[in-house]
Order: C-alpha cells, then sequence, then structure tokens
C-alpha cells in the first residue's frame, strides 16, 4: 500500500458568478487554465500531493470549480465506493456500487472485492474550499465550492489555497479498511490529539436538559469517578445543555452566567467535579445569542435565536472570551455545538449535495465559507489553551488539527435504541479510520436509562470501549443494577486504558450499514444490534 502521486486533471470547469453552467476553461501552460476573471493553478509538492490555488480578481468573483480526469486512480473501476459525510454523519455512510450523481464530501475510496484492490482520493484537512467528489464509471471530478455563504467569494487580488489532494492506491492483501487509514494519515498530517483516553458520563440521554441542577452533575461525577476506581487517568464529567436561561433546548449565549438560582456559581461547580475524582467538562454554542449583540446577522434568526457571523472580528472575540472564562472557571474540556446548523441554517442529512444554499451572504466575502469556519475553530483552540477541544455539529475535516476530540455522527438516544443502533454503529464503523489519524473520534454517548433495552446498549458500550475512541456514558440513576455497574465499570476501566491492543475493525461493512461483526485483540466478534421488530422506518429524538 502507498500514497500515489496524483495526476493534472484532463480539464477543468468554472462557474463565476451566482448561477448558471460551469464554464470549461482554457490551459494556459501545464498546470493553469484560465476563464475570463479566473484562473486555476495546479502544482505538485514534493511528495507527490497536487495543490489547487485559485484567483478571482474581478468583480464577479468565484464560486465553484470543477476538475474532471478521464480515468480511475490506480487503474481500475471500482466496484463499491465508499465516501465520507459534509459534518456529522446521518447513519447514511455505506459501500454502495458507482452512482454518478452521488455526492462524496472530502475523500472517497473506491474498492473490488474481486481483485482485492483499493484506490481513493481526498483533500487536505482545513481545505479553503468545501470539497466534494462525484465518482462514475469513466472517472472522477473534484467540485470546489469556493462561495461566501451562498454567494460567489470575492478574494479580490488574494489567491484561494482551496485544496490539496493526495491519494492512495492499494496491492491485493491489503483491506480497504486499511486503505482507508493510508488515505486518513495522508489527508491529515497534522493531526491534534489528546494526551491520553477521553472517558466520561454526560447525562444528556437521561435528562434532556430538564430537572437537574448542580446536585445531578455532582452525583454523575462521582458515579464515573467510581466506575474508574484508581486507574491513573481520571475521567470527564459533562455540563451540557441546560445550565444558562432557556436551557435544555440549545439555547444561545450570553455565556457569562449559569441559571440564575440554580447555577450560579459555575467556578465551584468545576471545583465540586474535581473533588469528586473527575475532570470538568462544559458545553455551550459558540454562534447563537439570545440577546441582540455586535457580531449578529441580520439576515436571519428569530427573536431569542440571533445567528452570529463568525466572519466578523467582533463574532471571534466574543467566542474567545466565552471560552477563555470556561476556563478560568475550571473546565478542563470545552464542547462547542452547533455552528455548523447555525451558520448554513441546517443540517445535512442524507448528504446534500451542497452545504451552503444559494443566496445567503457572509458579511466578509473575501473569504471563502471554508476559510471562515476554519478561522472559527482556530479561534476557539487557541482561546482553549491546555485544555481539550470537543468538536459537535462541526465541520469534521476543516477542525481536524484544531479539535482533540469530534462527535462524528447524529445523537445516539436515552429513550429509543433504533436512534443508538443507526447513527452511532454506523458512525463508529464508516469514520473509524479517522480515529488517531484527524482526532479522536466520538460516537457519541452509550445510554444506559429505563427506557432503552440494556443487553443492545451493552454491546454499543463494549464496542466503544474495545476501540480506544472517546467513550461518554449517560447512566441515568434508576437504570443503575449490580449488572450495569459492573459492565460499566469494566468498559470505562478498559476504554481508560485505551481499549483493546491494536483497536477494532469492521468486517463486514462492505454490504451493511450497521457491521455486526468485528475484529478485536486479534480474533473476530460478532453483535446484535436488531430489536424483536427489526429496524423501524421512523426515528424518534
Amino acid at each position: 500500500m502507498a500514497t500515489i502521486d496524483v495526476p493534472l486533471p484532463d480539464s477543468v470547469h468554472v462557474l463565476t458568478g451566482p448561477s448558471g453552467d460551469p464554464r470549461t476553461a482554457a490551459p494556459a501552460g501545464t498546470g493553469r487554465w484560465t476563464v475570463p476573471g479566473a484562473e486555476v493553478t495546479a502544482r505538485h509538492d514534493p511528495y507527490g500531493a497536487l495543490r489547487l490555488t485559485l484567483a478571482a480578481p474581478g468583480p464577479e468573483g468565484l464560486s465553484t470549480v470543477a476538475l474532471r480526469r478521464r480515468h480511475h486512480p490506480g487503474g481500475h473501476r471500482p466496484a463499491l465506493v465508499l465516501g465520507d459525510a459534509w459534518e456529522r454523519s446521518y447513519g447514511e455512510l455505506q459501500w454502495r456500487g458507482i452512482q454518478p450523481e452521488r455526492p462524496l464530501p472530502w475523500y472517497w475510496l473506491g474498492t473490488d472485492p474481486a481483485t482485492g484492490t483499493s484506490a481513493g482520493l481526498g483533500v487536505r484537512t482545513r481545505a479553503g474550499a468545501l470539497c466534494c467528489w462525484t465518482v462514475d464509471e469513466d472517472g472522477t471530478t473534484l467540485w470546489l465550492d469556493v462561495r461566501s455563504g451562498g454567494l460567489p467569494a470575492l478574494p479580490g487580488d488574494r489567491e484561494i489555497a482551496a485544496a490539496t489532494v493526495v491519494g492512495v492506491a492499494t496491492a491485493a492483501d491489503t483491506t480497504p479498511y486499511a486503505a482507508l487509514q493510508e488515505l486518513c494519515a495522508a489527508m491529515s498530517p497534522d493531526p491534534l490529539l489528546p494526551a491520553q483516553p477521553v472517558v466520561g458520563c454526560n447525562n444528556w440521554y437521561y435528562a434532556y436538559g430538564q430537572d437537574f441542577g448542580p446536585d445531578a452533575v455532582l452525583r454523575d461525577a462521582a458515579t464515573i469517578a467510581e466506575f474508574a476506581g484508581d486507574h491513573p487517568v481520571r475521567p470527564f464529567c459533562v455540563v451540557d445543555d441546560g445550565w444558562t436561561e432557556g436551557g435544555g433546548s440549545a439555547p444561545g449565549g450570553p455565556w457569562d452566567t449559569g441559571l440564575p438560582g440554580l447555577f450560579d456559581d459555575m467556578a465551584g461547580l468545576a471545583a465540586g467535579i474535581a473533588d469528586r475524582g473527575a475532570r470538568p467538562d462544559l458545553w455551550f454554542r459558540p454562534l447563537l445569542s439570545r440577546v441582540p449583540t455586535e457580531g449578529m446577522r441580520t439576515d436571519t434568526g428569530a427573536p431569542g435565536r440571533i445567528p452570529l457571523d463568525p466572519s466578523l472580528d467582533a463574532t471571534l472575540a466574543t467566542v474567545a472570551a466565552d471560552v477563555a472564562r470556561f476556563r478560568s472557571w475550571g473546565f478542563e474540556l470545552i464542547k462547542h455545538d452547533f455552528s455548523t446548523y447555525d451558520v448554513f441554517g441546517r443540517f445535512h442529512p442524507d448528504t446534500p449535495h451542497e452545504m451552503a444554499g444559494a443566496g445567503w451572504r457572509l458579511a466578509d466575502r473575501t473569504r471563502t465559507t471554508a476559510e471562515v469556519l476554519v478561522g472559527l475553530y482556530r479561534t476557539i483552540a487557541k482561546a482553549a489553551g491546555d485544555a481539550v477541544v470537543l468538536g459537535c455539529n462541526t465541520v469534521g475535516h476543516l477542525a481536524a488539527g484544531l479539535v482533540q476530540v469530534q462527535r462524528t455522527g447524529d445523537d445516539t438516544s436515552g429513550r429509543h435504541w433504533e436512534r443508538t443502533r443507526r447513527m452511532g454503529i454506523n458512525t463508529l464503523a464508516f469514520r473509524l479510520a479517522q480515529h488517531s489519524r484527524f482526532y479522536a473520534v466520538d460516537a457519541d454517548c452509550v445510554p444506559c436509562t429505563p427506557a432503552t433495552e440494556w443487553p443492545l446498549n451493552r454491546q454499543f458500550l463494549d464496542l466503544v470501549a474495545r476501540s480506544g475512541t472517546a467513550l461518554f456514558v449517560s447512566v441515568a440513576p434508576a437504570a443503575r443494577t449490580p449488572q450495569t455497574d459492573a459492565d460499566l465499570g469494566a468498559a470505562v476501566r478498559l476504554a481508560l486504558d485505551g481499549g483493546s491492543p491494536g483497536g477494532v475493525e469492521p468486517l463486514d461493512w462492505l454490504g451493511t450499514t450497521a457491521p455486526r461483526r468485528w475484529r478485536t485483540d486479534n480474533a473476530e466478534r460478532t453483535y446484535t444490534w436488531s430489536q424483536p421488530w427489526g429496524a423501524w422506518p421512523p426515528l424518534p429524538l
């Protein structure tokens, strides 16, 4: 298995204005193409990766660039193709046959079970464009969305460092999973990883932000410390949504005080968590405000729910001050959430072909949306100092290197096992190759609640603990029994050890969205994810 020298595209197509079809650019020398008002340049770095830069000095700006290659890497048309998701996944990740219109954000890997070979292409993390691939019978196309919001970017005389393309091709004795690991490593040369395994508790999936206060938080801190025992790595205790006014419904800031009469002393709460043997962790939503404030967007929102514009210095200053305040209170992990939704106005289930809708704008149109998001994540990382940063509903491919932990899938559930199966198993299987290459993967909480079946959640707990990925548990006091405590304690201590030696690997993932067969400890384990009635199509929260 090896990385490959990425070939130049056979043709380049450019969309400058906000609508219409892309125009075919004219070659202007090796690795250079032009259309009126824009120029595309492709240059190899010393390692064979292809660096793509864009220029659009004119008033029309630049929206989209498509780079077409009329061949497949490795020289073989794949039988099955796997892609990623724009931000969190929503249970939709899977291997499929060639589907020419299928959007494949950030990277794609193809495999042929008949020959055992795999090959794929991707862009390095923290790209300057929102990057998406399509794969058809004749070749591949890389689509670079360089808009600012939903309008063409206006970079002026500045070049946009849009993307660096890398690729892999494998021999017949390499599994597709190993090929995906190699591709992820090539895309992420500078990951920011936690110094120790990330394990903790979070009451969201039994409290859902309602009817809880400091006493419940401190009780959970004592519980997770009990599960950890005398392990030298201490677990985290999350104070999730519900600690501010409007809590339990993902409210916005200001984030300078807790809910009056309940969370009045956040520094004291952090100290209390530490006194009980856990590390304090705090959730917040950086790009939403309950009150009018500097940096707010004026084109969207509703009273009490005002999104902020991350392209403005005022917004970044507010976010940095919030994170620094949390650190001063004593919180050692900062979980920031909802920024993708607050920028784009939507989540991205079922992988739409683009993240942004047409027409809406960021205040600073000289930068692409991707560049603005990287700037937001960098601001949070810098303000966090030595605290661990966990991104949730963030664009993982742009956040890699700026977060130590990333929630890679949509919410699991303390009410319905089907949601945990569909979201948690899927994201763990299909994004596990990103673990320790982009960041520490967080497949979301393992619930232990009266409303969900423990025999099923117990299997998810076992798999996550063995994987070495981040393990968070949501344990309702009413669901604790000697058996659940024994299971949770064993899993927490295994996860604090870093999981099973060698981790885990999905084995039957070429043919299902929820793999049952996994390799671990040089052996095979089979899990059963089905309820007695199977999978029920509606997906409640």
